[in-house]
């Protein structure tokens, strides 16, 4: 017998009480207004699909201080003023198409808010369309995925500065609290500033989870631990320095054995990851900026590599690698030289995305607070981890800081764990294990403390062959140089500039 449909209580029995309403009833947006409604705030709920609402509302939802919507205008009229629309729904032309279809209901000073992985300059352009309706846009990213939106996510928001006075209380009474009970939510700044610092966190959990995935490749190829060893290497880890979520998992995720075959899980499941792009936002962002954020980009290229199987397949017939693999003769000291390899790679993957962010923001002339963001990723989101406070002390106690890796703690650390991560690199490249992440963060930290390096013949090729023009080192930077390298060539150069 086929159960009734549940109707949807009128919105306009609830006139005006809501303190913020919510479009969009997938994972994100069920579980933020259920974490918003056990924080004592009213809500109210739409979405497309008028029967989820009515599923909501008499399941999860029931009994709680959180109306349903049949329809649009039900769903304005139970909000109080000024009125806090947030979307949670697929970025891009769908965040378009409902605020057109939510703009004409509202009023000058209410508040759109855009809490999906939006791109940042779509925010901005946002921000600027509807200010000048009189609305007040807010481009925040939210991170901690089903469970963080449920009991308390990391909160990024920006946008038009007006609205943080009315959105700011409920965005800090869901959010994650750190260890000191401070929320892990911020104004971050203007236009899509919300939205670029969550993208480049997404950047720098790309790197983050490759930079483990090839310290879990090192320890199982080269030190032969197995997944019920590495289970407890990782769950040690987690007790240090590496403190973190994503370490807190790859433990649990390396203990678990599959039902089926009576293996361990992770030997069941196939080596192709997926993506949703911010990995690859954060990328072209770094190339637009001038900004060397190499580990990120490798990581994105690592999963693209992994989607080749049948390829890597085909080809691993094909494709002699070294004779034999490095042999370790102590096995407790290559796991601690593997850990220290670790360390230092998240060091320099953060000091990437930290430099990101810092060149961005001077290119659209916001102003950043680095120690804050640092904060807001204590807790709730998925790259939370004790090594935050370190990042957050450094800029704390110098915000001009012109890179995390000369912050001291981050200096030292680095100094010590150098050798061992070297070592390491080289076991891998030895070994034919392929290790773009930690390969690539040494080459950055290598190149950030090189003071004079190859890009000197660089110029002098593009010159050669483009009169692209040099600057010379014994004349004030800014003049630039012209030369007639072949002697059948001009004396015209061509125009300086950046694509």
């Amino acid at each position: 017998m086929t159960q009734p449909t549940p109707e949807v209580v009128p919105a306009a029995q609830h006139p005006a009480q809501a303190d913020i309403g919510v479009i969009g009833l997938a994972v994100m947006g069920e579980n933020l207004i259920l974490n918003m409604a056990s924080k004592g705030f009213t809500v109210v709920a739409f979405n497309r699909t008028v029967s989820k609402v009515a599923e909501f509302t008499s399941g999860r939802a029931k009994g709680q201080t959180i109306i349903g919507a049949a329809t649009l205008e039900e769903f304005v009229a139970a909000l109080a003023s000024p009125r806090k629309v947030m979307l949670m729904v697929k970025a891009g032309q769908a965040v378009d198409d409902f605020i057109a279809l939510v703009k004409p209901h509202l009023d000058p000073g209410d508040i759109i808010i855009d809490g999906g992985n939006s791109h940042p300059a779509d925010s901005t352009r946002r921000t600027k369309e509807l200010a000048a309706d009189g609305l007040f846009f807010v481009g925040t990213g939210v991170s901690g995925g089903e469970e963080g939106a449920l009991t308390g996510p990391s909160i990024m928001p920006g946008g038009n500065s007006l609205a943080w006075e009315a959105v700011g209380p409920i965005f800090q009474g869901i959010a994650a609290r750190a260890s000191d009970g401070s929320p892990c939510c911020e104004w971050v700044g203007p236009e899509g500033a919300g939205h670029f610092v969550k993208m480049v966190h997404n950047g720098i959990e790309y790197a983050d989870m490759q930079m483990i995935a090839e310290a879990y490749h090192l320890l199982r190829e080269v030190g032969g631990l197995t997944p019920p060893e590495l289970a407890s290497v990782f769950a040690e880890w987690n007790k240090g320095e590496l403190n973190s979520y994503l370490i807190e998992i790859t433990a649990d995720i390396l203990s678990k054995t599959d039902e089926e075959t009576g293996e361990p899980l992770v030997d069941v499941i196939l080596d192709a990851a997926g993506q949703k792009g911010t990995g690859k936002w954060t990328s072209v962002a770094a190339l637009d900026a001038g900004s060397p954020a190499a580990t990120i980009a490798e990581a994105v290229f690592a999963r693209a590599m992994s989607a080749l199987k049948d390829e890597r397949v085909a080809a691993s017939h094909l494709l002699p690698g070294p004779d034999a693999p490095v042999s370790v003769a102590d096995r407790d000291v290559f796991v601690e030289g593997v850990r220290q390899a670790l360390y230092a790679s998240k060091i320099a993957a953060y000091a990437q995305g930290f430099q990101l962010l810092k060149l961005s923001a001077q290119d659209a002339g916001w102003h950043l607070d680095f120690a804050s963001i640092a904060r807001m990723w204590r807790a709730g989101c998925i790259i939370r981890a004790a090594f935050l406070d370190r990042v957050a002390d450094a800029f704390g106690e110098q915000h001009d800081l012109p890179n995390l890796l000369l912050a001291p703690y981050f200096r030292e650390a680095i100094a010590d764990a150098q050798g061992a991560w070297r070592q390491v690199v080289s076991t891998a490249v030895l070994s034919g294990i392929p290790t773009p992440a930690f390969s690539s963060a040494l080459a950055y930290y290598d190149g950030s403390r090189t003071a004079r390096l190859p890009a000197n013949l660089l110029q002098a090729q593009r010159d050669y062959f483009g009169a692209h023009t040099y600057e010379r080192t014994d004349r004030p930077r800014g003049e630039f140089f012209h030369t007639n390298w072949t002697g059948r060539g001009g004396t015209t150069a061509s125009s300086t500039y950046n694509a």
